[in-house]
């Protein structure tokens, strides 16, 4: 692209789009970031054209013909084909007045262009806008004396001094040159810009992020707090217990199992006894053919039923150990259930918490 003659009359910033060559439907964008979109005009060639550059390369360049037509296809974004290059352009704006701008100026570069080609068919010249806004800063050329004091006083124009072709080309060259630089130092700002509001964000939610795992941080240590509390409270409740939670626990219980099993046959053996106590006293009762006296036979009755109370009594106490001991056993397997989980628990959380701190100490060495 020859830009030492062309001058650029104005520029805005946008997303490039160019349409699918396959589909012919889809867009296919240009980069992720917005690029500078500029109109040019070639004063050599009286043509107007539509440029972006994007890294090394031109991402537009369409020579913009009296037949082009800008379409809005939305609040923020315009297309337009361009037939010598066979393909569509898209440019997605910031704004709805970016978008309006770019279109107003399509359309005056588009009349311009017209009026440049029936001008050219006419035989006529077309002075560019731009070189007449230059033309325009020189103002006009006075008289001024080549005489000295006291002579007669001959004048001439100072526009015979003006200067030749090859001076105007050169001064022409000087102006594109300077427009052509001012672009590009635009497009850096624009660029720098960029950069800056992504670093910019970049730190906020680094910021954010610092935060909310400080947030999680303390979170973590109150849990931590939280458990270590709540072992302490059950480790207290199992060393009160008398049934310990540990291998001298299995032992103990083992023990007062071994106990309670040897109250329990200790029970049934008096039961048994008593069972054929009560038997021998029937037997004698039946087998005594003779009839008791009232008071003996009140007596055995008496007896009997003493028998029975006690057996009911000692068959009781029978069940009511069963179900303590019962009751222990189920006890203290809840007891280790729960000390289980807060162990695992506490394990989990002391790890994230680990894997936590990682994270900040190497968020903290990546910061500036």
């Amino acid at each position: 692209m020859s830009t030492a003659r062309e001058q650029p009359i104005f520029s805005t910033r946008a997303h490039v789009f160019q349409i699918d060559p396959t589909t012919k439907r889809n867009w296919i964008p240009a980069g992720k970031h917005a690029l500078t979109v500029s109109y040019f005009y070639d004063a050599t060639r009286n043509v107007y054209r539509i440029i972006s550059i994007g890294g090394a390369k031109a991402i537009i360049n369409s020579t913009v013909t009296p037949n082009m037509t800008f379409t809005k296809t939305s609040q923020k974004f315009g297309q337009w084909a361009d037939s010598r290059a066979n393909t569509v352009y898209g440019l997605g704006f910031a704004s709805e007045q970016q978008l309006t701008q770019f279109a107003e100026k399509f359309q005056e570069v588009k009349e311009a262009a017209r009026l440049a080609r029936e001008k050219s068919q006419d035989g006529g010249e077309f002075t560019s806008s731009a070189l007449a806004l230059a033309s325009h800063q020189v103002p006009p050329s006075p008289l001024v004396s080549t005489n000295g004091p006291g002579e007669e006083k001959l004048f001439r124009s100072q526009s015979a001094d003006a200067p030749g072709p090859t001076e105007r080309e050169r001064l022409k060259k000087m102006l594109s040159e300077g427009s052509v630089g001012e672009v590009q130092w635009e497009a850096e700002f624009f660029a720098l810009q960029d950069s800056n509001q992504r670093l910019a964000g970049a730190l906020r939610e680094a910021n954010a992020a610092a935060a909310q795992w400080r947030q999680q941080l303390e979170a973590q240590r109150a849990e931590a707090e939280r458990l270590r509390q709540r072992v302490a409270e059950l480790e207290a409740q199992a060393a009160a217990e008398p049934v310990p939670a540990a291998p001298a626990a299995a032992a103990a219980a083992a023990g007062e199992k071994e106990a309670t099993g040897q109250s329990v046959e200790q029970l049934e053996a008096q039961v048994q006894t008593k069972d054929q106590e009560i038997q021998t006293l029937k037997n004698q009762n039946l087998g005594t053919r003779e009839a008791p006296d009232t008071t003996e036979r009140e007596e055995t009755q008496q007896k009997v039923q003493d028998l029975e109370t006690r057996n009911a009594e000692l068959e009781q106490q029978l069940r009511a150990m069963e179900c303590s001991l019962e009751e222990a056993r189920a006890e203290r397997e809840r007891a280790r259930a729960e000390v289980g989980r807060a162990a695992q628990l506490l394990d989990v959380r002391l790890f994230e918490l680990s894997e936590l701190r990682e994270g900040l100490a190497r968020l903290a060495e990546a910061a500036p």
